[in-house]
């Protein structure tokens, strides 16, 4: 059983361990794709360091965490760790001091618009038509009447959110979702939502207006505040998270595969296994 903190922390986006550096593929790289298959090649170089058990009730344990690289992830998670307490956190800090809530939602609100095209793009390549249309009904009511996206004004207007981005789309035409990932900034993904990704912010038409003005540093600035936006809304429930979880590292990873789940399901969770399910021994399988 989850605890409130752990909820929370699942919010309206992927829990990763750095949640303002999940999406810096342009700050990172003008190759988002390589970056992730990069990142995704040195974990599978390492892969040896997993050691299958052999007592069966401990293979079936490992087989269920779908984790081959755990020794190589865990290494980069500490790494991650170590990135966000000296830099990351302590922005997301300085930003909740700073500005009020009120500011911050509306800087919130004007990013979120901002990643509709995307959201869009991926509603029409998975044939969910009417998904799409809420999706563009949200970015032209959002960016007029809200001013261009600082006030959500859609959503009182029956045009609630949408979930939509390339790891999705692979996922309904049946990719796998391949071994549990820590990318080195980036966090928790596997390799489809790695490629995913990079695909998204190919296809991103507000990347393409920047490069075309030859404001990149625009880009840049809209993936920092994303991720410092992120991070800023999340900081007491990981500290909670921490404090409280056994195993830091495992916990994230069921909270992120969790949340995941919930956004391959348009935002709804999916049923819970049976109870039989929970009770028998994986061993016997």
């Amino acid at each position: 059983m989850r605890n409130n903190a752990a909820d929370h922390a699942l919010g309206d986006a992927p829990v990763r361990l750095l949640p303002p550096l999940q999406n810096l593929h342009g700050i990172m790289t003008t190759r988002p794709t390589t970056a992730c298959l990069a990142s995704i090649a040195v974990l599978c170089a390492v892969a040896a360091c997993a050691t299958v058990p052999t007592d069966p009730a401990e293979r079936a344990a490992f087989e269920a965490a779908n984790d081959p690289f755990e020794p190589a992830n865990r290494e980069i998670f500490e790494f991650n760790r170590f990135i966000d307490a000296l830099l990351i956190k302590p922005a997301a800090q300085i930003y909740r001091g700073v500005l009020p809530e009120f500011v911050r939602n509306r800087i919130h609100n004007l990013l979120d618009n901002a990643k509709q095209p995307v959201v869009f793009a991926n509603n029409t390549l998975q044939g969910e038509f009417t998904r799409a249309s809420t999706t563009v009904g949200r970015f032209l009511v959002n960016s007029t009447v809200g001013i261009g996206g600082l006030f959500d004004v859609a959503t009182d207007w029956g045009m609630p959110r949408q979930y939509g981005d390339f790891g999705q789309t692979l996922y309904a035409y049946g990719t796998p979702d391949g071994p549990y990932l820590v990318l080195p900034l980036l966090g928790p993904s596997n390799p489809r939502d790695a490629i995913g990704d990079g695909v998204d912010s190919y296809i991103d038409p507000f990347r393409y207006i920047g490069d075309s003005y030859s404001t990149s540093n625009v880009g840049v600035a809209r993936f920092v505040a994303d991720g410092i936006d992120k991070r800023s809304r999340v900081i007491d429930e990981l500290d909670e998270i921490e404090r409280t979880a056994l195993d830091y590292y495992a916990t994230l990873r069921s909270l992120f595969r969790q949340n995941r789940a919930k956004e391959l399901n348009n935002g709804v969770a999916p049923p819970p296994k049976l109870e039989e399910d929970l009770y028998s021994d994986p061993a016997a399988k």
